[in-house]
């Protein structure tokens, strides 16, 4: 059975993105995830001429291969500087060489989460303009604000914020085949 993609547009140890998209992918009443770490795929800084020399880092192929065997995507960005987080960014540009369309259409759920008041709100705008150019299919997203006073394990603290994320989830979960 084909799983869930999770994961965090971050590479910190104590990703509150990465907490969110788990706790997204808790969420899921019918369907399994796997959760996986940016960590995990360390690249190269995208060159062209890297490209031209060695080709296609594995780890990018890899990564490749686990969006092409999933039957969805939750991913979770964190904002750095009001944009994409540097390694995610360079994971964009390596998969990108590999396929344009790189999301291949798999549904997605897309989030964001900050300490301030924003939620990442800036990335998640650049998100929304440039996925649909590589392919993505944008199911629902949602940004939560004030990571540190809406969050807990097993649940948004703001019963608002909470009921339209818990909405966000399932309507995901509703659009995979």
């Amino acid at each position: 059975m084909k799983k869930v993609l999770v994961f965090a547009g971050s590479t910190s140890r104590n990703s509150i993105n990465k907490k969110f998209a788990t706790l997204a992918a808790t969420k899921l009443k019918k369907t399994p995830h796997e959760i996986i770490d940016l960590n995990d795929y360390k690249l190269p800084l995208f060159s062209v001429d890297i490209e031209n020399e060695e080709g296609f880092p594995q780890e990018a192929k890899a990564f490749k291969e686990l969006i092409d065997g999933s039957e969805g995507i939750i991913l979770s960005l964190a904002e750095h500087n009001g944009s994409y987080s540097a390694a995610f960014k360079n994971l964009m540009d390596w998969l990108s060489r590999i396929e344009a369309n790189f999301w291949v259409n798999k549904p997605m759920l897309l989030l964001s989460t900050s300490p301030g008041q924003l939620g990442a709100k800036f990335v998640m705008e650049a998100a929304m303009k440039r996925f649909p150019i590589h392919g993505s299919n944008i199911i629902a997203n949602f940004s939560l604000p004030s990571f540190d006073a809406n969050f807990s394990e097993d649940k948004l603290l703001n019963e608002e914020l909470n009921k339209e994320f818990l909405e966000m989830v399932a309507m995901f979960e509703d659009a995979l085949k």
